[in-house]
């Protein structure tokens, strides 16, 4: 299924992506560092959501509370809690 996520506190404004069979896929981030965010949707690409929630959850971005690539987290969280 698709879904997208506008952001907070974060350089990138939104995060597209697709959960399939309890794996991510297609994660785009609009904005913020494009090589970077590049690098985490390839990285992240056909992996198991927990894994991705295991090991990206809690980034902070210098002095904020969050990250681009927490707010991917916390993108899925909102999808696992409105299924």
């Amino acid at each position: 299924m698709h879904y997208t996520y506008q952001t907070e506190q974060t350089c990138s404004q939104q995060i597209d992506f697709d959960i399939v069979d309890g794996k991510l896929y297609n994660v785009s981030f609009f904005g913020g560092c494009h090589g970077n965010l590049q690098g985490v949707s390839r990285l992240v690409e056909g992996m198991e959501v927990s894994q991705v929630l295991e090991r990206l959850e809690g980034i902070r971005c210098g002095w904020k509370d969050t990250s681009c690539p927490d707010q991917l987290c916390r993108a899925i969280r909102q999808t696992m809690d409105t299924k």
